[in-house]
């Protein structure tokens, strides 16, 4: 008996470190999206992105996030893609996704909302 092949035979071991590399790679595309980026080598320059810019780069990147995890959700029911666990993960990194802009949007709601009550 073999306590680590488990019920999946000899490509398991592969498939978990397969796996879990995908893991951390998206944890790190997650991670860069939430660090601020850095300054430019002077802060008095104009050529820094906008709110907006920045804004619409974001939701870009949860749009692609999105669309990914629909085209391997797809994929998985006409049975193009077999491995469960990485359709489950992308959709709950683009439910994640999701959820964070929904925050975003609501603090950016919540915030030109008391902007409005303050008067001229």
């Amino acid at each position: 008996m073999n306590p680590v092949g488990g019920i999946g035979g000899g490509g398991s071991i592969e498939q978990i470190i397969a796996l879990r590399q995908q893991i951390i790679d998206r944890s790190k595309v997650l991670q860069e999206l939430h660090q601020p980026k850095p300054a430019a080598p002077t802060e008095a320059t104009t050529t820094a992105p906008n709110f907006g810019d920045s804004l619409r780069t974001a939701l870009d990147n949860v749009n692609s996030v999105q669309a990914e995890s629909g085209r391997i959700t797809a994929a998985y029911e006409r049975g193009e893609e077999t491995d469960i666990a990485k359709v489950m993960l992308a959709r709950q990194e683009a439910g994640v996704a999701f959820e964070a802009t929904l925050q975003v949007r609501n603090k950016l709601l919540a915030a030109y909302q008391e902007t409005m009550r303050m008067g001229v």
